[in-house]
């Protein structure tokens, strides 16, 4: 029998190089333009974190035209079993997934695209250990998750579909996978109880977008400006990796977002 991969095992991963359009990029809140040199320096330092965590790290060209292509993780989604391409929901973002389809065909034996006219985000999907969590939002709605369940299920992974609160980006805004049985989570977001049985520990009010955190191999990846959440974890048995986010974190980028993430069997 082949021994289960854990959802927070990973060999192998995607990035994109920040492109200087970045300080053009999407935000839901206008913290004022990224520096593109904070962002370059930050994006560096997480690749080197992924690549210290035991990964073999893949970096792309940056797309000039698309100053939020950084964010690889919303037009696609990949597994083990094969990858997906996806329609983001921000019109500007669209075409991103055409740059990204050729990028998965070097990778992948099976790449599907969704099918349909619906749109959905990678952000807003959270892989579990029995199950991934398609979260309805801006960027995701009805009929992009359902099929996007479709494909999901071609895949061999079952699938849920439930609702991102009110106000938030992105599902993933608000949590992170940190283990098997544990997520970490935004209060507003456990009070929905779209984690049933899973074991949930919750940032420090204030601390919300330490939710986003990402769980790579042996560490999980914070932002550095969240002091209580990286103690929280520590104090929980993570080995913890604090990122600086000073900058990427006007235009909406959240750790998750910034890779695609898989374990080539």
């Amino acid at each position: 029998m082949t021994q289960k991969i854990p959802v927070t095992r990973f060999n192998s991963i995607l990035a994109r190089t920040p492109s200087r359009s970045i300080t053009a990029g999407l935000r839901a809140v206008d913290m004022g333009d990224p520096s593109y040199e904070g962002v370059i320096a930050e994006h560096r330092a997480y690749v080197t974190a992924l690549e210290a965590a035991g990964c073999t790290v893949t970096v792309l060209p940056a797309l000039e035209d698309f100053p939020d292509s950084v964010f690889v993780e919303d037009p696609a989604l990949v597994f083990t079993e094969g990858a997906i391409v996806l329609r983001p929901g921000a019109p500007t973002r669209r075409h991103e997934a055409g740059f990204m389809a050729p990028v998965l065909a070097e990778h992948f034996e099976m790449v599907l695209h969704l099918p349909g006219t619906g749109f959905a985000d990678g952000g807003d999907i959270l892989r579990t250990a029995d199950k991934v969590m398609i979260g309805l939002s801006a960027r995701t709605n009805a009929e992009g998750a359902e099929a996007l369940q479709g494909c999901l299920k071609a895949l061999g992974h079952a699938s849920e579909i439930v609702t991102t609160p009110k106000g938030v980006l992105h599902f993933k805004s608000d949590c992170s996978l940190l283990a098997e049985d544990t997520v970490l989570s935004t209060a507003r977001l456990a009070a929905s109880g779209v984690f049933g049985d899973l074991r949930t520990l919750l940032v420090p009010e204030g601390e919300e977008e330490a939710a986003n955190a990402l769980r790579v191999n042996d560490v999980v990846l914070v932002g550095a400006d969240f002091p209580r959440t990286i103690e929280m974890l520590m104090q929980a048995g993570y080995a913890v990796v604090p990122l600086a986010t000073q900058e990427i974190r006007k235009v909406d980028a959240g750790l998750s977002c910034m890779s695609l993430r898989w374990f080539a069997a």
